[in-house]
């Protein structure tokens, strides 16, 4: 396994520079109007426009990084390895990041090492394993700051396609989430479903600050609102809840927009 550690997030004055998310659920019905909108006001990024990407997110015995996101506290950092590309059309090499996602308020900031691991460490059967070895893994992680006060394990994988942009007047990145599903690899929880499907889509705008740009203030014909919206802690939910009930698949808060 060979490691390249790649910092996207440069460091100032022994910080890192942080970015405002602001991210919007899109219903089901509206994520090609969505698309149609952002084209309109935005660029497709030049290099890589659309895709599919992959996480296998880790977390403690009892879900702690769960609990503190859905609970809105103002710290909060998740550790995860990321991929890009389907799953039958991997090369027999693939490039994964070992990312340290943190957000401290509004703000967030990403740090990640790039590595290389076999096509065979990404199937279903063995990603209980971590992809990455546990020791490189911790060492990694504790060089990015991050000292998780509990033992983190592999808990669940999600997967979406995205359509990326850059919006044209303020140079703002832009994605459209959508086709969002996940695993629950940590086999005690929920109820041992691949692929559980999770609605609608998710608009997330990345930037210096609060403010939106005049271009994208059209979101609002959407019929939608700027949410903290978590598709870590979403796809949990949807995982952790009985099958059959009607909100499953469906953010929290959501079925008002079916």
């Amino acid at each position: 396994m060979q490691r390249t550690p790649v910092v996207e997030n440069s460091e100032v004055g022994g910080q890192f520079r942080q970015r405002i998310e602001r991210k919007f659920f899109i219903k089901p019905g509206q994520i090609h109007l969505a698309y149609a909108l952002l084209r309109q006001v935005c660029r497709p990024d030049r290099d890589y426009p659309s895709g599919r990407i992959n996480s296998l997110y880790f977390d403690s015995d009892d879900l702690d990084q769960h609990e503190r996101s859905t609970s809105g506290e103002f710290i909060k950092d998740k550790v995860r390895v990321r991929w890009y590309g389907a799953q039958d059309n991997l090369p027999d090499e693939v490039p994964v990041f070992l990312e340290l996602k943190s957000r401290r308020g509004f703000a967030s900031s990403k740090q990640r090492a790039l590595f290389r691991v076999g096509r065979d460490k990404l199937e279903y059967h063995r990603l209980g394993t971590g992809i990455i070895d546990r020791k490189l893994l911790v060492d990694t992680v504790s060089g990015f700051g991050h000292f998780p006060p509990k033992p983190l394990r592999p808990v669940i994988t999600v997967s979406y396609s995205r359509y990326r942009f850059t919006e044209i007047g303020s140079g703002m990145r832009v994605a459209l989430d959508y086709d969002i599903s996940s695993t629950f690899i940590a086999r005690e929880y929920g109820y041992a479903e691949r692929s559980l499907p999770l609605r609608g889509g998710v608009v997330e705008v990345k930037g210096p600050t609060m403010e939106l740009p005049r271009t994208l203030r059209r979101m609002k014909l959407l019929n939608t609102d700027w949410s903290r919206f978590s598709k870590y802690s979403h796809c949990i939910d949807a995982h952790l809840e009985t099958p059959g009930t009607a909100s499953r698949l469906w953010p929290s808060g959501r079925m008002m927009y079916t």
